[in-house]
């Protein structure tokens, strides 16, 4: 009989500088958590608390074992609510979890989850985008209040695997057509390669001109046009890539950049996070087509088994037919009164949302954009 007797230890450190010291620690817990995502990388996370953060809301929940960190989460307190923790990153990450490793990932759950639930003795962790795979189910099983999930957003997927693979699963016309397509690209002159790390901050702020580019005129995401957001994604991005959480690839025609995409590289998968393209590229070629090229070659190259799309079910991603994959909102609450109100308003209004998109279009369409009217506030 095996006694385990190793020395645990778990804390919640609160300084604003907290994350800032712990990069080694926790880039080789990251490691060692497969479910991990990049936007749980140490680079990332710390990125967007030094252009996102509010002074003093910082929480990490840390775990050791003989002094190495098996356990953490990233949480930052609410301003506008007194004990509502949410993920570090929310807003502009695809996917929200903990880390644990993978070599004691069950004690390594229950003592964090321990820790996790004295931070939330008088609130609630509202904690969003947590995919079927993510780390966090290990914690929530065994969450010893009240725990709940609700529809959150819905993210494409496609294997890792050859055009023509994916192409031979359509029907005989449909994949006619996208070959035809195919050879256009190819034919087109478009160059592709992987931009080196030495210019990546340059090349993220071609992309970031070109994306706004691409959307004049139209609906493009508020934050994308914002100072903070291009900071924090030519910083993190910028740590990334070396790494090997990241790539960005630029597309060229006789020397002309006409589009940039990064990519984020996780363990298991390679996702498409933001792009942009010159309108005069649409000219030439399907823009859709030479992308999903890219993905596919980029996962294919870099040994991922899944091409993840990403948040959004765009008309553009659903025209090959991908397999949809639901995200959750967790709410993890503590017991009193406020957690309860909390939780309560949350699911009511997570469940009228889509009765008024389905029964009131006017009110939803208004709604909408009385909200991107606010934010060009924020």
């Amino acid at each position: 009989m095996t006694v385990d007797i190793a020395q645990w230890t778990v804390e919640t450190a609160r300084a604003d500088t907290a994350l800032a010291g712990l990069r080694d620690d926790w880039e080789d817990l990251y490691r060692r958590c497969s479910r991990a995502t990049p936007f749980q990388s140490h680079a990332w996370l710390d990125s967007w608390w030094r252009g996102y953060g509010t002074p003093g809301a910082l929480a990490l929940a840390l775990v050791r074992r003989d002094g190495q960190l098996v356990a953490a989460a990233a949480l930052v307190r609410r301003s506008r609510g007194a004990g509502v923790y949410t993920f570090a990153g929310a807003g502009v990450s695809d996917y929200g979890d903990v880390l644990l490793d993978d070599g004691c990932a069950g004690e390594a759950a229950r003592h964090l989850g321990r820790e996790l639930a004295a931070l939330a003795r008088r609130g609630v962790l509202d904690l969003a985008e947590v995919r079927p795979e993510a780390a966090l189910w290990q914690v929530a099983a065994e969450w010893p209040a009240r725990a709940w999930r609700l529809p959150g957003s819905v993210c494409l997927e496609l294997p890792g695997v050859p055009l023509d693979e994916l192409l031979s699963h359509e029907p005989t016309r449909a994949a006619r057509r996208r070959r035809r397509e195919v050879r256009k690209v190819a034919e087109s002159g478009v160059q592709v390669r992987p931009t080196p790390p030495e210019d990546v901050p340059r090349r993220v702020r071609d992309l970031l001109l070109l994306h706004r580019r691409q959307w004049r005129g139209r609906g493009m995401t508020p934050e994308h046009g914002r100072a903070r957001f291009a900071e924090h994604l030519s910083r993190s991005v910028t740590e990334m890539v070396p790494r090997g959480q990241a790539e960005v690839l630029e597309f060229t025609v006789d020397g002309r950049l006409m589009a940039a995409e990064i990519f984020v590289v996780g363990h298991d998968l390679v996702g498409s996070y933001l792009y942009g393209v010159d309108p005069e590229l649409r000219k030439r070629v399907d823009v859709t087509v030479l992308l999903l090229h890219s993905h596919l070659a980029t996962t294919l190259r870099l040994g991922r088994p899944v091409m993840d799309m990403l948040r959004g079910q765009e008309v553009t991603k659903q025209r090959w037919r991908p397999r949809a994959v639901r995200n959750q909102r967790v709410l993890l609450a503590g017991p009193g009164r406020l957690p309860a109100l909390y939780t309560s308003a949350v699911r009511a209004r997570a469940n009228l949302r889509p009765f008024v998109k389905e029964h009131l279009p006017v009110v939803h369409s208004a709604a909408k954009r009385a909200r991107a009217w606010l934010r060009s506030f924020m």
